[in-house]
């Protein structure tokens, strides 16, 4: 599966990098493919590119606030979830949408 996302929270720091970082972690070690941005007191970082987005079976939007450029993302299947949750569970989020993409 090759998944894309943006992860933000309120701060715009550390959950930010906790979550891009246990989300990639879990898709590379379930054999996935990912590319996390990360929007936050700095600016967008690691941003993605429309090649990104579009060959994407996946967009995860790991935020706690709203995102900048969301309109993106249109036509895609998109997961919205806390950063709290991806950091406690990212594998089984993985999982979970994987069942739902096979299932579609």
């Amino acid at each position: 599966m090759k998944i894309v996302g943006v992860a933000a929270c309120t701060s715009g720091i550390a959950h930010t990098y906790i979550a891009k970082q246990k989300l990639e972690k879990a898709a590379k070690a379930l054999g996935h493919t990912v590319h996390i941005e990360t929007q936050g007191t700095i600016g967008t970082e690691d941003e993605l590119s429309m090649e990104e987005i579009k060959a994407a079976d996946v967009v995860i939007i790991a935020a706690d606030i709203k995102i900048g450029g969301r309109d993106r993302f249109e036509g895609k299947k998109v997961v919205d979830i806390p950063t709290s949750m991806v950091i406690k569970a990212p594998k089984g989020l993985i999982n979970k949408i994987e069942e739902e993409i096979v299932k579609a």
